[in-house]
C-alpha cells in the first residue's frame, strides 16, 4: 500500500495536469478532486478519501442516468433511395431521392451541432433502398419523439408549385382514394410485400377497410410541428403556401410518435426544380426545417409525444393556387385511406357484432384443425381477391375487440381490429 502511495504521488503532478486539461466533464471533475485529496492527505485520511470517491461515483451515476433515459430523439427520413428514384425533374433531370438525402444530411448536421444532447437518427445516410416498414421500425426501435420525412413533390401539371406539409389524418380522405391506389403500388418494389402488408392490394377498395379504425393519437403534436414548418417555409423563405394537409401515409401510421411528411416543392415545375437544386434553395429549406425544430424542441425535456388528442378540428388547408392543381404525391410512404368511425351506441347481446380481430391471411382455405390457428377455435374468414383473411371473435364495441386483440397478440403478432364483415364464412 505504501509503495503504491509513493508511486501515485510521483505521478500526481503529471496526472493532475492532464486531468485538468480535459477535465471539462462531470466525470473528470470528480476524478481530479479525488486525486488531489489522495495526493495531499495524510495516511490516516485515506478512508475519508475513498468514501468521497464512492460518494462521487454514486452522484455521477445518479445524475447521468436520467439524462440518458430522457434524451430527445428525432428520426429524419430521406424519402426513396436506391432502386426507388422517386420523382424525376422534367428540366434538370434531378432525382428526388438525391434531393431528399441532401436536405436530410444537412438538417441532421445542424441539429447535432446546435443540440448535442439530442439523439439524431437517419433512416438512410447513403443511396440505399429502405422498405417502408423498416423506416417505421427505425422510428419505433429508437423510441423517437419526432419523425420528419423529407420528400419532393411532383404533378402532371408542370404549373403546380409551392411547399406543403402532411400529417396523418382523415380530412377529405375520400378525394384521395385514387391517389392512394396509384401511389400504394410502390410497395411492389419490396420483396415479399404480400406477407409484409398481410395481403394488402393497393388496387382493391376492400383492402382499405383495415385502416378505418386506425386512430392517430399523436395528431396534436404532429399538427403543431407541421404548422411550424409551414410557417417557416412561407414566412422565412417566401414560398407559396399550400398549407398543412392530412392524408393516410402508411409510414406515419406505423410510427409511434408525432410525425410529418414534408413536401419541399415541385420537381415537375421548372422554376422550383432550379430552386430545389440550387445551393441557395437547399440552405433555405434546411434552415426552415431547423428553425421549426428549434421552436418545437424544449431543451432538457422529454417530449410528451402521447399527448391526448382533442376532438379533431380539421387541419385548415390553404386555397389551391389556380395554377397549381392538386398534386400527385410521389412519396413511397403510401397514403392509405382511413376513417375514424363515430362513437357506437351500446349494443345488446343479440345485436349484430360490429368488430372482430384479423389474425392472419392465407392464399388458401384452411381446415379448422390447421396448425396455423395454433389451437384457436371458432375462427372464420373472408375472401378478398386471391387472399383469405382469417379472423376471430365477435364484439359489440371497439374496446372489447381491442382487449381481445391484446390477448391474441402473443400468438398472432401484429393482429388488429377490423369491422365485422357481412360476408364472413366459417
Amino acid at each position: 500500500m505504501q509503495l503504491f502511495c509513493v508511486f501515485l504521488k510521483k505521478i500526481s503532478v503529471s496526472a493532475l495536469f492532464l486531468a485538468f486539461i480535459v477535465g471539462k466533464t462531470i466525470i473528470w471533475h470528480y476524478f481530479c478532486r479525488i486525486l488531489v485529496l489522495w495526493t495531499f492527505q495524510s495516511e490516516t485520511d485515506k478512508t475519508i478519501v475513498m468514501r468521497n470517491l464512492f460518494r462521487s461515483l454514486f452522484i455521477i451515476a445518479f445524475m447521468a442516468s436520467p439524462l440518458t433515459l430522457s434524451a430527445f430523439t428525432v428520426v429524419i427520413d430521406a424519402g426513396h433511395g436506391g432502386k426507388d428514384y422517386g420523382a424525376v425533374g422534367h428540366y434538370l433531370k434531378l432525382n428526388e431521392k438525391d434531393l431528399n438525402l441532401d436536405i436530410s444530411l444537412r438538417l441532421a448536421s445542424k441539429i447535432r451541432t446546435a443540440y448535442p444532447e439530442v439523439k439524431v437518427v437517419l433512416t438512410r445516410s447513403t443511396d440505399v433502398f429502405i422498405p417502408l416498414q423498416e423506416r417505421a421500425n427505425i422510428v419505433n426501435r429508437n423510441n423517437a419523439d419526432l419523425f420528419i420525412c423529407v420528400h419532393t413533390n411532383s404533378a402532371d401539371s408542370r404549373k403546380a408549385y409551392g411547399a406543403e406539409v402532411y400529417i396523418l389524418g382523415t380530412e377529405k380522405m375520400e378525394k384521395n382514394l385514387d391517389v392512394a391506389m396509384r401511389e400504394n403500388s410502390v410497395i411492389k418494389l419490396e420483396a415479399d410485400y404480400q406477407t409484409t402488408y398481410q395481403g394488402f392490394d393497393p388496387n382493391s377498395i376492400d383492402s382499405y377497410i383495415i385502416f378505418e379504425l386506425m386512430q392517430n393519437q399523436y395528431m396534436d403534436n404532429s399538427l403543431r410541428f407541421a404548422s411550424m414548418v409551414q410557417q417557416r417555409f412561407v414566412g422565412d423563405n417566401n414560398r407559396t403556401d399550400r398549407g398543412v394537409r392530412q392524408a393516410g401515409f402508411l409510414v406515419l401510421l406505423k410510427s409511434a410518435c408525432p410525425s410529418v411528411l414534408v413536401e419541399m416543392g415541385f420537381i415537375s415545375n421548372k422554376e422550383e426544380e432550379k430552386y430545389l437544386g440550387s445551393d441557395k434553395g437547399k440552405r433555405e429549406i434546411t434552415e426552415a426545417l431547423f428553425n421549426a425544430f428549434a421552436a418545437y424542441y424544449q431543451p432538457g425535456q422529454k417530449a410528451d409525444k402521447k399527448q391526448p388528442q382533442q376532438p379533431a378540428a380539421d387541419t385548415p388547408e390553404k386555397p389551391e393556387q389556380e395554377a397549381a392543381p392538386a398534386p400527385q404525391t410521389q412519396s413511397n410512404e403510401q397514403p392509405l385511406q382511413q376513417q375514424t368511425p363515430a362513437a357506437q351506441p351500446k349494443q345488446d347481446s343479440k345485436a349484430k357484432p360490429l368488430y372482430t380481430v384479423q389474425i392472419f391471411t392465407s392464399r388458401k382455405v384452411l381446415k379448422k384443425n390447421d396448425s396455423e390457428f395454433k389451437g384457436l377455435k371458432d375462427c372464420f374468414y373472408v375472401r378478398r381477391g386471391e387472399w383469405y383473411k382469417y379472423m376471430h371473435g365477435q364484439y359489440a364495441t371497439e374496446a372489447e375487440a381491442d382487449a381481445a386483440r391484446k390477448s391474441l397478440d402473443s400468438q398472432f403478432k401484429g393482429c388488429f381490429v377490423v369491422p365485422y364483415p357481412d360476408d364472413a364464412q366459417k
